[in-house]
């Protein structure tokens, strides 16, 4: 009787090659081993991650790359939007996972495998997300969660390898550091805990310049296409660009807290140099070229959009729909935006575009006015206080009493 198939999302850690093994063994399955990679790997990472999957039993190994999906799907709109997870986190690793498990669940359906497996712990975000995904996906799809399922231990892991003669050194690295195109997520037992911060052998990125740089960023419609005067194919390059210009200055370090899918608070480190600084720069364009109630609104629906994104909804028929909203606020959001990039930090120096609205033309706040008269002022702010004279006459309200 032919094995049954089964899709292990795969990333070459303990975790996920504890499964291979477990799946073999005891479930006598054919495990075909995918690695999704939005961003995060290099080529030789790859294929030591390969060697491995096949050392462990795995019957295929696919490595899908994802990156550029991973921006038109979904960083393109975190841009638009200016998504920072609590004013602060850029949404770095919660926005791939998704990505990494819709792209796991269409090779299961390439090849015909109605299993899917994954190594989450159940004290995680990552479940939610992956199962989410795979339950919407996936037709009648059997989930399997070895160790979830088992509540396995990093020990008991190591020991069932062993006893299975796989002897590769498991040995935990300080910090747990989950990296990809939209930033690096650094986690540790400074973390696990609310005082203490991560110390700075913590971070990949560390200072190697402790200069200063100007950068102008060029952007069109809402996305960067162009550095220092280069334009780029695409900006997925654009951003890459933009970390290695950054990262030697060890700018966008910070710790997110905030509120888990599962109920409980979270931690957790971050740098996320490129991501900062694009969504900043950005966010000063739109300062100059939208008007009020278009940054209004768009403020409104970008924090539901990172809010669902965070908790595994990309899929959700709204996400469409506010995706639609942020592109179109986009058309005017193009220009120059100029950084002064510095050891741990960067400054936001100003812009220049066809579209500013802060136009001469019309005047210039605090100096003069090209518009109106004094007369209009007057009658203006009239009208613009009349109903709360009504309210006040009609309530009997004193006012200045309260103050």
């Amino acid at each position: 009787m032919k094995n049954q198939k089964v899709v292990l999302a795969y990333s070459g850690g303990l975790d996920t090659s504890f499964c291979i093994k477990y799946l073999t063994i005891e479930k006598n399955m054919e495990v075909h081993a995918v690695l999704i990679n939005t961003g995060g790997f290099e080529k030789e990472e790859i294929k030591t991650v390969e060697e491995k999957a096949y050392l462990l039993g795995a019957k295929s190994f696919t490595c899908i790359d994802n990156t550029f999906t991973f921006y038109e799907k979904c960083v393109r709109y975190l841009i638009f939007g200016n998504v920072l997870k609590n004013n602060t986190y850029p949404l770095s690793v919660s926005a791939e996972r998704i990505f990494q498990a819709i792209g796991v669940a269409q090779h299961a359906q390439l090849i015909g495998a109605k299993t899917i497996a994954h190594g989450s712990t159940g004290a995680g975000n990552d479940q939610v997300r992956f199962d989410l995904v795979f339950n919407v996906l996936g037709n009648d799809i059997e989930i399997i969660t070895p160790i979830r399922d088992n509540q396995l231990s990093r020990e008991a892991e190591i020991e069932y390898l062993k006893k299975h003669g796989i002897n590769i050194s498991w040995k935990k690295a300080k910090y747990s550091i989950n990296q990809g195109l939209w930033g690096t997520s650094i986690g540790g037992n400074e973390t696990l805990t609310s005082h203490q911060a991560l110390p700075e052998s913590a971070f990949p990125s560390q200072l190697k310049n402790n200069s200063s740089k100007n950068v102008e960023l060029l952007l069109e419609k809402g996305e960067l296409i162009g550095i220092n005067g280069e334009r780029y194919a695409h900006p997925v390059e654009a951003i890459q660009a933009l970390q290695q210009l950054a990262a030697p200055f060890a700018i966008g370090r910070d710790t997110h807290v905030g509120d888990t899918i599962i109920g409980i608070k979270g931690r957790v480190g971050f740098e996320a140099a490129a991501p900062l600084i694009i969504i900043k720069a950005h966010h000063l364009l739109e300062k100059h070229t939208l008007t009020k109630w278009q940054q209004y609104w768009k403020e409104q629906l970008a924090n539901w959009y990172g809010m669902l994104l965070h908790e595994g909804q990309l899929l959700e028929p709204v996400m469409r729909n506010i995706e639609n909203f942020l592109t179109d606020t986009q058309q005017n959001v193009s220009g120059k935006s100029f950084i002064k990039l510095l050891p741990y930090r960067f400054e936001l120096l100003g812009i220049e575009s066809d579209f500013d609205l802060m136009n001469a033309k019309f005047g210039a706040y605090g100096e003069m006015n090209k518009g109106w008269s004094g007369e209009d002022v007057r009658g203006f702010t009239k009208i613009l206080g009349n109903a709360t004279k009504i309210h006040r006459a009609v309530n009997g309200t004193e006012i200045l009493s309260q103050f």
